[in-house]
């Protein structure tokens, strides 16, 4: 057996660079590249590592570990998981500076590895510097910390250790099913060790995701249940995406006539105008879908784990017949609900179910109500999003300017506070892959990281960042990686002074508005901060400014920050549903009593598939 001596960085950067991945009839490294934050605990390692391979895996530096991390989501999450990157930092706080981002690629099922570098194996150093020593296990650092948010974690102590853990974490990260993040903490003294490796180790491999079909048993009852029913809907979710499934989809609706509402994940899945969309579902969703899921007597679900957001907290099925059939690839998510599981790749998946109720259709009343009840709702997300001359705009009416300035292949993303129940509900999706919501884990601070990840991955397309002041604040740092790695973002910033949503959530469950907003509104000046950071930036008075400058900042070069004042009290009454937020059963304000008498109410509603 031939060998070839390596340290145990050295190794492990060879093999990343030697995996690929086929992606329209063609390989191409699976790895884009590797975030890296160097401190002592990763630069004389991994860092001379990267060094080496900085040919076949580009090492990009960025300036906040979880940043880079949730940059690394964005790109895989725009690249539907084909493709992915790797992130490594020094231990301590640069290590547990990414936790947060291993529960984002944790909750939203994306591929994420990191490579936080660990104290030393030997132990002759302890404590070294950043050091959190486990007073009763000294085998315990802070990098445990990623036990419960990683599907694959592994401490390497030796450096063969990687010829067995290597392949079980590619297996994780390009495994449809089990796809999520994997940790591989690195002491810093391991990193540096020599290993005779063996040469066939580091041959190249490409992975091709797998295209389970489904069983034939489960396949004859979820069509047996679809072709009973009266009153057929399907919930579109994420993997729809992420098995490029959307074609098959809109055949399938068609073909069959069944409305298809879509969750945060999966919207986009269908574009808005097509015959058989009803738009988005659940507590952020349209009239049309959530009156027609109030009704259905056999729900589709496609690629979905139907959160509480998606279902109402349990309260939008409520027809008394009602059965729920689970496509997904993931058993763990197809037996939810109790379920009818279709355990397969969505797109194999639905394809066969096609062909088991070939030459069925929903009645033509459901579908002819579906259309129906689209048109009235697309009329009221015209309404809601059509400019005025008030003094604050909605953000509703800023994401209407948004939507019809940029094309039809920009991509939009953002995260988290009231901007995504508002895109959910009101954003026009003109091609599929333009809709990048992470709401999986609703993480302020994605937005603007998670849109760099998607420029690496779609270069060709304009992205735009939509994101509240709030989110801001957290975490712009990576404006200046952007600049700096000629990676150009359009950012809107709606600035409410404060966290309006919340405080919007807090008034409605009775609360008195507190410790939310500013109280003399926001003071900051945010296109001078994001100016400092080397953006082209402008703050604009109001709609009409707004709409003569996104042109002027799609027409930049370099990254291009727009700040507008949104009212922080208004939002899109259309539409919606309840969400079980829990109001105190004991309060001394009346407010909080009456708020607790409709929550105790609409908990009545709430119901089991069962």
């Amino acid at each position: 057996m031939t060998t070839i001596r390596l340290t145990m960085a050295q190794a492990l950067t060879r093999y990343l660079g030697a995996q690929t991945s086929e992606i329209d009839g063609r390989e191409v490294p699976l790895f884009a590249g590797v975030f890296a934050i160097f401190g002592h605990g990763n630069v004389a390692g991994v860092g001379e590592a990267l060094y080496e391979a900085r040919e076949r895996l580009p090492t990009l530096r960025a300036h906040n570990e979880q940043a880079m991390g949730l940059a690394a989501i964005g790109f895989a999450k725009a690249s539907r998981r084909r493709r992915m990157m790797a992130c490594t930092s020094s231990i301590g706080p640069g290590a547990t500076n990414m936790v947060t981002a291993a529960a984002v690629a944790h909750a939203n099922r994306l591929p994420l590895l990191l490579l936080p570098g660990d104290v030393f194996a030997s132990r002759r150093p302890d404590p070294v510097l950043q050091q959190v020593e486990g007073f009763g296990d000294p085998t315990v650092s802070v990098n445990d910390c990623f036990r419960p948010v990683s599907r694959w974690w592994d401490r390497i102590t030796r450096p063969e250790q990687i010829l067995e853990s290597l392949p079980q974490a590619l297996r994780v990260l390009t495994d449809p099913a089990d796809c999520g993040p994997v940790t591989l903490a690195l002491p810093q003294d391991v990193q540096t060790e020599a290993y005779d490796y063996p040469e066939a180790f580091f041959a190249p491999h490409c992975w091709r995701p797998r295209r389970p079909p489904p069983d034939a048993a489960q396949l004859a009852y979820a069509a047996a249940a679809l072709i009973r029913a009266k009153t057929p809907l399907i919930v579109a979710g994420g993997g729809v995406h992420y098995a490029l499934a959307g074609a098959t989809l809109a055949d399938f609706a068609a073909r069959h006539g069944v409305p298809v509402a879509e969750t945060q994940a999966g919207k986009g899945a269908l574009t808005w105008d097509h015959p058989c969309a009803v738009g988005a579902i659940g507590v952020t969703g349209g009239s049309a879908a959530n009156a027609l899921a109030a009704e259905a007597d056999a729900i589709l679900a496609i690629g979905t784990r139907l959160s509480d957001f998606t279902t109402a907290s349990g309260t939008l099925f409520r027809n008394p017949e009602r059965h729920l059939i689970q496509l997904n690839i993931a058993a763990y998510d197809a037996v939810k609900h109790s379920a009818l599981p279709l355990v397969a790749d969505a797109q194999v998946g639905l394809a066969a179910l096609g062909q088991a109720v070939a030459g069925w259709s929903a009645p033509s009343v459901w579908t002819a109500k579906a259309r129906r009840l689209a048109a009235e709702w697309n009329d009221a997300v015209a309404q809601a999003t059509a400019p005025s001359n008030t003094a604050l705009p909605s953000d509703a009416q800023v994401l209407g300017a948004v939507n019809r300035a940029v094309d039809p292949e920009d991509v939009i993303v953002c995260a988290a506070g009231g901007l995504p129940g508002e895109l959910h509900k009101l954003w026009r999706c003109r091609q599929a892959g333009t809709y990048h919501v992470e709401y999986g884990y609703s993480c302020m601070g994605y937005e603007i990281a998670g849109g760099l990840g998607a420029k690496f991955a779609t270069p060709e397309r304009e992205v735009w960042v939509l994101l509240g002041d709030g989110s801001y604040l957290m975490m712009n740092s990576e404006i200046a990686t952007s600049v700096m790695l000629d990676k150009k973002l359009n950012i809107v910033l709606l600035d409410n002074g404060g966290f309006g949503c919340i405080d919007r959530l807090q008034r409605s469950c009775g609360g008195a508005s507190f410790n939310n907003l500013f109280l003399d509104g926001s003071r900051i000046d945010f296109a001078a901060h994001a100016a400092s950071l080397g953006a082209s930036s402008r703050k604009v008075a109001g709609l009409a400014e707004l709409k003569a400058a996104l042109p002027e900042i799609r027409g930049e070069r370099r990254s291009s920050v727009i700040v507008i004042a949104t009212d922080p009290a208004a939002s899109t009454n259309a539409g919606g549903a309840w969400w079980d937020v829990a109001v105190p059963a004991v309060s001394d304000r009346p407010e909080v009593a009456t708020a607790r008498a409709a929550y105790d109410a609409a908990r009545t509603h709430q119901r089991a598939f069962r």
